[in-house]
């Protein structure tokens, strides 16, 4: 494992931030970190690249426990905080050179030239940072974080304030960076995670309640009924629908129905029996998954 996060719980005062907190980022991966304000995304974070201690619990980083070896550690994180803290009246360059001189780089200049270009800053690394976009200053602090080539990034709102053009660009910059690297996203933009990571984890009140692949999210709530979408070739009164069995809430939706069961029996072959019953001939049936907004609402709300 890349990453593990073993039993984490931290105090401030009588207060608990985060509650025995256990999950697992293998190498190579991009995990979608999730969590509405106050759950504790950005103490785990800070937790995890050994900016602050925890109260109890374990974290290791390839292996190397950050509350032993948190100078070590730093090594081997890339980490971008929310704020994105910059000097602004440094240039671009100048700003870089520093943060290789922090890591001692054997070569400084040359690396500092490769996060230039990787990031996209050519055009604009003769300036200050006080003078660039939204846009562009989280692209400086993509760079300091990748600068000493760690082999994991920790990235908490990467792209929170940009404008639809900043957000593709920064999305698609970080997909590539994952390509080589495990990366831990925190996001509120629910869209965005579910176009570029694989994972999700998603915290709440300082507890874990959900750890799933994105392709199995719609399956996260146990309490969610069954909610299918048919079509007949025929229009019938919606309270016609309640006829079979297993059914609960119906609505009409688009050119047929949405069933949703009153239980967690597949209510399919009802409705197939139901269609065969009343000579109806069934042009679509469906069932409805849950999508990430949907979970993530139902599971913090």
């Amino acid at each position: 494992m890349s990453v593990e996060i073993r039993n984490i719980s931290k105090f401030y005062g009588s207060q608990k931030a985060l509650d025995n907190i256990s999950f697992t980022v293998s190498k190579g991966e991009m995990l979608g970190f999730l969590g509405p304000n106050g759950a504790g995304k950005s103490t785990l974070m800070k937790i995890v690249t050994g900016f602050i201690k925890s109260s109890s619990g374990t974290v290791l980083v390839n292996g190397k426990n950050v509350g032993a070896e948190s100078l070590e550690i730093k090594r081997e994180i890339g980490y971008l905080p929310e704020n994105n803290p910059l000097y602004s009246d440094l240039y671009i360059t100048e700003y870089l050179e520093i943060v290789a001189g922090f890591y001692k780089l054997a070569n400084s200049q040359k690396r500092v030239k490769e996060m230039i270009g990787l990031t996209g800053l050519d055009s604009e690394k003769h300036k200050k940072i006080g003078t660039l976009s939204k846009g562009y200053r989280q692209r400086v602090g993509l760079a300091q974080a990748m600068i000493h080539d760690p082999s994991v990034l920790i990235l908490d709102e990467p792209t929170s304030g940009l404008d639809p053009n900043q957000l593709v660009q920064i999305r698609s910059l970080i997909s590539e960076i994952s390509k080589e690297k495990t990366v831990i996203l925190s996001s509120h933009i629910l869209q965005e995670i579910e176009a570029i990571c694989k994972r999700i984890v998603i915290i709440n009140q300082g507890k874990l309640v959900a750890d799933s692949r994105i392709e199995e999210i719609g399956r996260i709530e146990r309490n969610v009924v069954q909610k299918v979408f048919v079509a007949f070739d025929k229009k019938i009164p919606i309270e016609r629908l309640h006829e079979i069995t297993g059914t609960g809430f119906c609505e009409n939706s688009a050119d047929g129905y949405l069933i949703s069961a009153s239980s967690h029996h597949d209510i399919r072959p009802e409705i197939f029996r139901f269609a065969v019953k009343n000579d109806l001939v069934i042009l679509a049936m469906v069932e409805k998954q849950q999508n990430l907004e949907e979970v993530f609402h139902s599971l913090t709300h």
